[in-house]
C-alpha cells in the first residue's frame, strides 16, 4: 500500500471501498504472474477496490469477454482513471472494439462517451485508421459536436481521438 497516493486519489474523487494506492507497473507486474482467467477477473472486477478492478482489466481473457460484459463493466466504470486503464489493457484487443466504441460515443452517456473516444484514441495508435466513409463522418461529426460543449473531460478525449486519428492520416 501506498498512503501517499492513496490519500491522493481520494483527495482527487475517486470513490472505491477501497484504494490501496499501488502504481500501474506494479499492478502490471502482479499481473504477470497469473495466466489470464476469465472467472478471476470477473470476480476481481466485483469488489469495490481500486487495485482490484485494473487487475481485472489485465487478466480478463479476450475470448470470454463478451459485448454484453463489456456493456456491464462501461456502466460499472465512473471515473477516468480507470477507464483510461480498463481500455488500454483490455478493451482495444477486443474484436468488436470500434463497433463498441461507436455504440458508447453515440450513448450521449458522459463516462460511456469519454471511454469511446479513448478508445478510438487507442484504436487509432494500433490499428490505423482505415474505416469506411459512413464511419468516418460519423465519428468525425460527434467528435466536433463534443468539442463545442462545455464538458472539459470529453472535449480532452474527443480531442486526443481527433489528434491521433490526423496524426495517422499526415503518417
Amino acid at each position: 500500500m501506498n498512503g501517499v497516493i492513496s490519500q491522493s486519489l481520494r483527495e482527487k474523487g475517486l470513490k472505491y471501498r477501497l484504494i490501496f494506492g499501488v502504481e500501474l507497473p506494479r499492478l502490471k507486474e502482479i499481473a504477470a504472474g497469473y495466466v489470464p482467467n476469465h472467472e478471476l477477473a470477473q470476480a476481481l472486477w466485483k469488489e469495490d477496490i481500486r487495485e482490484c478492478k485494473i487487475l481485472a482489466a489485465y487478466l480478463q481473457p479476450v475470448e470470454s469477454f463478451y459485448p454484453e460484459i463489456a456493456d456491464i463493466w462501461v456502466e460499472q466504470i465512473h471515473n477516468s482513471e480507470l477507464a483510461d486503464y480498463v481500455c488500454m489493457a483490455l478493451f482495444r484487443r477486443l474484436p468488436y472494439a470500434s463497433q463498441k466504441a461507436f455504440q458508447w460515443i453515440a450513448s450521449g452517456e458522459r463516462m460511456p462517451m469519454y471511454i469511446g473516444f479513448r478508445l478510438m484514441t487507442h484504436l487509432f495508435a494500433t490499428l490505423g485508421t482505415e474505416m469506411n466513409e459512413r464511419s468516418r463522418d460519423e465519428f468525425i461529426d460527434q467528435a466536433q459536436a463534443i468539442l463545442q460543449g462545455d464538458d472539459l473531460l470529453l472535449k480532452q478525449a474527443a480531442h486526443a481521438a481527433l489528434e491521433r486519428y490526423n496524426a495517422d492520416k499526415e503518417g
